[in-house]
Protein backbone atom coordinates (compact mmCIF):
# COMPACT_ATOMS: atom_id res chain seq x y z
CA UNK A 1 0.00 0.00 0.00
CA UNK A 2 1.14 3.54 -0.43
CA UNK A 3 2.63 5.41 2.41
CA UNK A 4 0.45 7.96 1.60
CA UNK A 5 -2.89 6.13 1.82
CA UNK A 6 -2.20 4.35 5.11
CA UNK A 7 -1.14 8.14 6.46
CA UNK A 8 -4.56 9.57 5.17
CA UNK A 9 -6.62 6.83 6.95
CA UNK A 10 -4.90 6.83 9.72
CA UNK A 11 -5.60 10.65 10.15
CA UNK A 12 -9.45 9.37 9.84
CA UNK A 13 -9.43 7.37 13.01
CA UNK A 14 -10.79 9.08 16.19
CA UNK A 15 -8.06 10.93 18.32
CA UNK A 16 -7.88 9.67 21.86
CA UNK A 17 -9.09 11.37 24.41
CA UNK A 18 -6.14 11.03 26.64
CA UNK A 19 -4.14 14.03 28.21
CA UNK A 20 -1.05 11.77 28.55
CA UNK A 21 -0.96 11.12 25.15
CA UNK A 22 1.56 14.18 23.78
CA UNK A 23 2.23 12.68 20.49
CA UNK A 24 -0.20 10.64 18.81
CA UNK A 25 -1.33 10.36 14.87
CA UNK A 26 -3.18 13.34 14.63
CA UNK A 27 -0.39 14.77 13.24
CA UNK A 28 2.37 13.30 10.80
CA UNK A 29 5.16 13.21 13.37
CA UNK A 30 7.96 10.63 13.85
CA UNK A 31 6.59 8.71 16.71
CA UNK A 32 4.26 8.09 19.60
CA UNK A 33 4.86 10.25 22.93
CA UNK A 34 2.78 9.07 26.30
CA UNK A 35 3.83 10.69 29.29
CA UNK A 36 3.97 8.15 32.26
CA UNK A 37 4.70 11.12 35.19
CA UNK A 38 5.77 14.28 34.98
CA UNK A 39 9.65 13.62 34.77
CA UNK A 40 9.28 10.94 32.34
CA UNK A 41 7.16 10.21 29.05
CA UNK A 42 7.78 6.70 26.82
CA UNK A 43 8.34 7.21 22.65
CA UNK A 44 7.50 4.10 20.81
CA UNK A 45 7.82 3.76 16.85
CA UNK A 46 8.11 1.19 14.28
CA UNK A 47 10.07 0.82 11.32
CA UNK A 48 10.82 -1.90 8.50
CA UNK A 49 11.95 -2.39 4.52
CA UNK A 50 12.92 -4.43 2.03
CA UNK A 51 16.39 -4.40 1.58
CA UNK A 52 18.19 -1.57 -0.43
CA UNK A 53 22.46 -3.09 -0.16
CA UNK A 54 23.30 -6.87 -0.99
CA UNK A 55 25.68 -7.55 2.86
CA UNK A 56 23.20 -8.63 5.13
CA UNK A 57 25.23 -7.16 7.42
CA UNK A 58 25.19 -3.53 6.33
CA UNK A 59 21.11 -4.22 5.72
CA UNK A 60 21.25 -5.13 9.23
CA UNK A 61 23.11 -1.46 10.26
CA UNK A 62 20.87 0.58 8.09
CA UNK A 63 17.65 -0.32 9.01
CA UNK A 64 18.39 -0.41 13.15
CA UNK A 65 19.91 3.23 12.35
CA UNK A 66 16.53 4.40 10.20
CA UNK A 67 14.28 3.04 13.08
CA UNK A 68 16.28 4.53 16.06
CA UNK A 69 16.29 7.61 14.30
CA UNK A 70 12.65 8.41 15.27
CA UNK A 71 13.59 8.36 19.03
CA UNK A 72 16.38 10.80 18.39
CA UNK A 73 13.78 12.96 16.09
CA UNK A 74 11.84 13.57 18.92
CA UNK A 75 14.45 14.48 21.52
CA UNK A 76 14.73 10.81 23.03
CA UNK A 77 17.10 8.45 24.07
CA UNK A 78 16.40 5.02 22.97
CA UNK A 79 16.20 2.33 25.22
CA UNK A 80 14.96 -1.00 23.62
CA UNK A 81 14.29 -2.27 20.63
CA UNK A 82 12.40 -5.29 19.33
CA UNK A 83 13.12 -6.94 15.58
CA UNK A 84 10.55 -6.99 13.43
CA UNK A 85 11.22 -9.73 10.43
CA UNK A 86 9.81 -11.30 7.23
CA UNK A 87 12.50 -13.96 5.65
CA UNK A 88 11.99 -16.68 2.67
CA UNK A 89 12.52 -20.32 3.63
CA UNK A 90 14.51 -20.55 0.65
CA UNK A 91 17.25 -18.27 1.45
CA UNK A 92 19.96 -19.68 4.25
CA UNK A 93 18.80 -18.75 7.91
CA UNK A 94 22.76 -17.44 8.38
CA UNK A 95 21.50 -14.60 6.14
CA UNK A 96 18.99 -13.86 8.67
CA UNK A 97 21.61 -14.52 11.39
CA UNK A 98 23.76 -11.52 9.88
CA UNK A 99 20.88 -9.20 9.05
CA UNK A 100 20.23 -9.59 12.96
CA UNK A 101 23.62 -9.38 13.94
CA UNK A 102 24.38 -6.10 11.76
CA UNK A 103 21.26 -4.14 13.97
CA UNK A 104 22.21 -5.65 17.43
CA UNK A 105 25.44 -3.76 17.06
CA UNK A 106 23.75 -0.51 15.81
CA UNK A 107 21.42 -0.94 18.43
CA UNK A 108 24.40 -1.73 20.85
CA UNK A 109 26.21 1.47 19.74
CA UNK A 110 23.08 3.27 20.16
CA UNK A 111 23.06 2.22 23.97
CA UNK A 112 19.91 0.51 23.65
CA UNK A 113 19.08 -3.04 24.00
CA UNK A 114 17.84 -5.57 21.29
CA UNK A 115 14.87 -7.76 23.68
CA UNK A 116 13.66 -9.90 20.71
CA UNK A 117 11.18 -9.54 18.09
CA UNK A 118 9.22 -11.64 15.65
CA UNK A 119 9.90 -13.41 12.38
CA UNK A 120 7.62 -14.26 9.50
CA UNK A 121 7.91 -16.29 6.54
CA UNK A 122 7.50 -13.94 3.68
CA UNK A 123 8.40 -14.29 -0.13
CA UNK A 124 10.86 -11.33 0.47
CA UNK A 125 13.06 -10.53 3.18
CA UNK A 126 11.96 -7.38 5.25
CA UNK A 127 13.62 -6.17 8.44
CA UNK A 128 13.10 -3.20 11.06
CA UNK A 129 12.37 -2.33 14.51
CA UNK A 130 9.99 -0.97 16.97
CA UNK A 131 11.76 1.09 19.09
CA UNK A 132 11.24 2.22 22.97
CA UNK A 133 12.76 5.71 23.93
CA UNK A 134 12.41 7.75 27.06
CA UNK A 135 12.24 11.34 27.27
CA UNK A 136 11.10 14.46 29.97
CA UNK A 137 7.73 15.25 28.98
CA UNK A 138 9.03 19.29 28.80
CA UNK A 139 11.76 18.70 26.24
CA UNK A 140 9.85 16.58 23.41
CA UNK A 141 10.65 17.51 20.26
CA UNK A 142 7.90 17.53 17.58
CA UNK A 143 7.33 18.73 13.98
CA UNK A 144 4.96 21.23 14.88
CA UNK A 145 7.12 23.43 17.04
CA UNK A 146 8.68 25.94 14.48
CA UNK A 147 8.48 29.52 15.25
CA UNK A 148 8.86 32.39 12.35
CA UNK A 149 12.26 33.43 11.74
CA UNK A 150 13.55 29.87 12.99
CA UNK A 151 16.60 28.72 11.02
CA UNK A 152 16.32 25.32 9.52
CA UNK A 153 19.49 23.09 9.41
CA UNK A 154 19.62 19.34 7.66
CA UNK A 155 22.57 17.31 9.36
CA UNK A 156 22.72 14.32 6.14
CA UNK A 157 23.32 14.95 2.87
CA UNK A 158 20.73 13.52 0.09
CA UNK A 159 20.20 11.45 -2.89
CA UNK A 160 20.09 7.62 -1.01
CA UNK A 161 17.19 6.36 -2.70
CA UNK A 162 18.22 7.90 -6.21
CA UNK A 163 21.73 5.70 -5.29
CA UNK A 164 19.75 3.33 -4.21
CA UNK A 165 18.80 2.46 -7.54
CA UNK A 166 22.20 2.92 -9.36
CA UNK A 167 23.31 0.76 -6.80
CA UNK A 168 21.05 -2.34 -8.15
CA UNK A 169 22.75 -1.56 -11.80
CA UNK A 170 26.17 -1.82 -10.69
CA UNK A 171 26.33 2.13 -12.17
CA UNK A 172 28.44 3.42 -8.93
CA UNK A 173 31.82 3.76 -7.87
CA UNK A 174 33.23 1.71 -5.13
CA UNK A 175 33.81 4.71 -3.24
CA UNK A 176 30.61 6.22 -3.74
CA UNK A 177 28.63 2.84 -2.38
CA UNK A 178 31.06 3.64 0.40
CA UNK A 179 29.66 6.82 1.43
CA UNK A 180 26.15 5.71 0.45
CA UNK A 181 26.00 2.88 3.02
CA UNK A 182 28.00 5.21 5.78
CA UNK A 183 25.34 7.91 5.67
CA UNK A 184 22.65 5.14 5.82
CA UNK A 185 24.29 4.05 8.91
CA UNK A 186 25.41 6.66 10.81
CA UNK A 187 23.00 7.46 13.96
CA UNK A 188 21.58 10.89 14.20
CA UNK A 189 22.36 10.44 17.86
CA UNK A 190 24.88 13.32 17.50
CA UNK A 191 22.94 15.80 15.80
CA UNK A 192 19.92 15.00 18.15
CA UNK A 193 22.53 15.90 21.05
CA UNK A 194 23.88 18.96 20.03
CA UNK A 195 20.10 20.37 19.18
CA UNK A 196 19.42 19.30 22.95
CA UNK A 197 22.49 21.30 24.13
CA UNK A 198 21.11 24.25 22.20
CA UNK A 199 17.70 24.10 22.52
CA UNK A 200 15.37 23.42 19.12
CA UNK A 201 12.14 24.47 18.18
CA UNK A 202 11.14 21.48 16.59
CA UNK A 203 12.59 18.54 14.51
CA UNK A 204 11.59 15.57 11.87
CA UNK A 205 13.43 12.91 10.50
CA UNK A 206 14.03 12.52 6.51
CA UNK A 207 12.96 9.19 5.37
CA UNK A 208 10.22 8.40 2.82
CA UNK A 209 8.55 11.37 2.22
CA UNK A 210 12.00 12.99 0.55
CA UNK A 211 13.31 16.37 1.71
CA UNK A 212 10.04 18.35 0.87
CA UNK A 213 7.60 15.85 1.76
CA UNK A 214 8.63 16.33 5.54
CA UNK A 215 9.60 19.84 5.39
CA UNK A 216 6.03 20.51 4.47
CA UNK A 217 4.72 18.24 7.05
CA UNK A 218 7.14 20.77 9.46
CA UNK A 219 5.44 23.88 7.92
CA UNK A 220 1.72 22.44 8.00
CA UNK A 221 2.20 21.35 11.79
CA UNK A 222 3.96 24.41 12.61
CA UNK A 223 0.85 27.00 10.49
CA UNK A 224 4.06 28.55 8.86
CA UNK A 225 5.42 28.80 5.20
CA UNK A 226 9.14 27.22 5.27
CA UNK A 227 11.53 28.84 2.60
CA UNK A 228 14.18 26.63 0.62
CA UNK A 229 17.54 27.87 -0.60
CA UNK A 230 17.39 24.66 -3.26
CA UNK A 231 20.97 25.64 -4.08
CA UNK A 232 22.29 25.13 -0.59
CA UNK A 233 20.79 21.86 0.10
CA UNK A 234 23.91 19.30 -0.14
CA UNK A 235 23.60 15.92 -2.17
CA UNK A 236 25.52 12.85 -1.96
CA UNK A 237 28.26 12.62 -4.82
CA UNK A 238 26.70 10.76 -8.22
CA UNK A 239 23.03 12.39 -7.18
CA UNK A 240 23.26 14.59 -10.07
CA UNK A 241 24.70 12.28 -12.31
CA UNK A 242 22.88 9.25 -11.69
CA UNK A 243 19.34 11.64 -11.30
CA UNK A 244 20.30 12.76 -14.91
CA UNK A 245 20.51 9.56 -16.37
CA UNK A 246 16.35 8.87 -15.54
CA UNK A 247 17.29 7.09 -11.91
CA UNK A 248 14.29 8.56 -10.05
CA UNK A 249 12.83 5.90 -7.97
CA UNK A 250 8.76 5.59 -8.12
CA UNK A 251 8.62 6.96 -4.49
CA UNK A 252 9.65 10.15 -5.61
CA UNK A 253 7.25 10.73 -8.17
CA UNK A 254 4.62 9.89 -5.52
CA UNK A 255 6.46 12.47 -3.14
CA UNK A 256 6.13 15.22 -5.81
CA UNK A 257 2.25 14.73 -5.80
CA UNK A 258 2.45 14.83 -2.03
CA UNK A 259 3.65 17.97 -1.91
CA UNK A 260 2.22 19.34 -5.29
CA UNK A 261 -0.47 21.69 -3.52
CA UNK A 262 1.85 22.88 -0.96
CA UNK A 263 5.30 23.43 -2.87
CA UNK A 264 5.45 26.83 -4.91
CA UNK A 265 8.87 27.29 -6.99
CA UNK A 266 9.46 23.66 -7.99
CA UNK A 267 9.23 24.12 -11.47
CA UNK A 268 11.82 26.61 -11.46
CA UNK A 269 14.60 24.57 -9.61
CA UNK A 270 16.41 22.60 -12.02
CA UNK A 271 15.18 19.03 -12.72
CA UNK A 272 18.05 17.01 -11.02
CA UNK A 273 18.00 18.58 -7.58
CA UNK A 274 13.75 18.71 -7.90
CA UNK A 275 14.34 15.32 -8.12
CA UNK A 276 17.13 14.20 -5.74
CA UNK A 277 14.51 16.88 -3.07
CA UNK A 278 11.53 14.63 -3.77
CA UNK A 279 13.85 11.67 -3.52
CA UNK A 280 12.43 8.77 -0.80
CA UNK A 281 15.18 8.78 2.32
CA UNK A 282 16.66 5.76 4.04
CA UNK A 283 17.63 6.93 7.52
CA UNK A 284 18.17 10.14 6.54
CA UNK A 285 19.47 12.97 8.72
CA UNK A 286 17.40 15.45 10.91
CA UNK A 287 16.04 18.65 10.20
CA UNK A 288 15.73 20.69 12.41
CA UNK A 289 14.26 24.53 13.27
CA UNK A 290 16.26 26.53 15.49
CA UNK A 291 15.90 30.18 16.89
CA UNK A 292 18.51 32.29 14.74
CA UNK A 293 19.83 33.40 17.86
CA UNK A 294 21.01 30.11 18.63
CA UNK A 295 21.96 29.26 15.16
CA UNK A 296 25.49 30.06 15.86
CA UNK A 297 25.40 27.77 18.82
CA UNK A 298 23.87 24.82 17.11
CA UNK A 299 26.66 25.11 14.26
CA UNK A 300 29.35 24.88 17.28
CA UNK A 301 28.23 22.10 18.86
CA UNK A 302 27.51 20.57 15.45
CA UNK A 303 30.87 20.71 14.84
CA UNK A 304 32.24 19.50 18.17
CA UNK A 305 30.68 16.29 17.65
CA UNK A 306 31.85 15.78 13.81
CA UNK A 307 28.13 15.96 12.16
CA UNK A 308 27.73 17.28 8.74
CA UNK A 309 25.25 20.03 8.76
CA UNK A 310 23.49 22.49 6.14
CA UNK A 311 22.09 25.70 6.85
CA UNK A 312 19.12 25.69 3.99
CA UNK A 313 16.13 27.37 4.70
CA UNK A 314 14.08 30.02 7.06
CA UNK A 315 10.62 29.59 8.55
CA UNK A 316 8.53 32.61 7.29
CA UNK A 317 5.78 34.66 9.11
CA UNK A 318 2.87 33.53 6.66
CA UNK A 319 0.79 31.20 7.22
CA UNK A 320 -0.19 28.99 4.63
CA UNK A 321 2.11 25.70 5.49
CA UNK A 322 4.00 25.88 2.02
CA UNK A 323 7.22 25.04 1.02
CA UNK A 324 8.57 28.17 -1.00
CA UNK A 325 11.48 26.92 -3.11
CA UNK A 326 14.44 30.12 -4.08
Amino acid sequence: MDPMVLAQVLRQLPIPDDPNLLVGHSSADDAAVYRLTDDLAVIQTLDFFTPMVDDPYQFGQIAAANSLSDVYAMGGKPVLALNIAAFPDCLDPEILGEILRGSSAKVREAGANTVGGHTISDDEPKFGLSVMGLVHPAKVWANTGARPGDFIYLTKKIGTGILNTAMKVDLLAADVVVEVIRIMSELNAQAASAAQAVGISAATDITGFGLLGHAMEMAQGSGLDMEIQSDRVPCISATKEMAEMGLIPAGAYRNRGYIADHCVGLEHVIRWKADAMVDPQTSGGLLLSVPEAKAASLEHELQERGVFAALIGQMLSSTEGNIILR
